[in-house]
């Protein structure tokens, strides 16, 4: 398998990503689909997204914390202050590296994409941080899959991925 630098988020159908450093719905069959997809790789995230989760360790991955915080220590990630040193270290290693946000550090890494794994939520809500706009000129959509909302999933999704031409 070649290793890939993925950027990987949901949405709603303004592109609202984030309210207040967390998600703004809750859909377990989304979550499960992101376990799935990262389990045994690495994820990328920025500190204030570290925060929003209550710096909690997300098992059996590799959590990097991008963070111009030279003294940032956490338990159980691994600090990294640059582009290039978060590029250094895929190099040496052999794990997909999700990049799971937020808004500045999904702009940071454009460019740098191999895959985009994009959740549309169908629906409307409130919040304060949105997905960057990214040039996709370079991508072409390979699968899209839609989620029905259930008694445990209030609102519809569908998940599509993007690869690089």
């Amino acid at each position: 398998m070649t290793k890939k630098i993925i950027a990987i988020w949901a949405e709603d159908e303004n592109g609202l990503i984030g309210a207040d450093g967390r998600l703004p719905w809750h859909l377990p069959k989304e979550l499960k689909h992101f376990k799935e997809t990262t389990t045994g790789h690495a994820l990328l995230m920025g500190r204030v997204t570290f925060d929003g989760m209550k710096r909690r360790i997300l098992p059996n991955r590799e959590i990097l914390i991008l963070t111009r915080d030279r003294d940032f220590q956490a338990e159980g990630v691994k600090a990294l202050n640059s582009l290039e040193e978060v590029l250094a270290w895929f190099d040496n290693q052999d794990k997909n590296l999700y990049v799971v946000g937020g808004a500045s550090i999904y702009k940071v890494f454009e460019g740098h994409y191999d895959e985009l794994i994009k959740t549309k939520v169908h629906g409307t809500f409130s919040g304060d941080t949105y997905f960057p706009d990214l040039d996709w000129s370079d991508f072409k959509e390979t699968a899209s899959t839609d989620f029905d909302s259930d008694d445990k999933n209030a609102y519809p999704f569908t998940i599509t991925v993007w690869e690089k031409k």
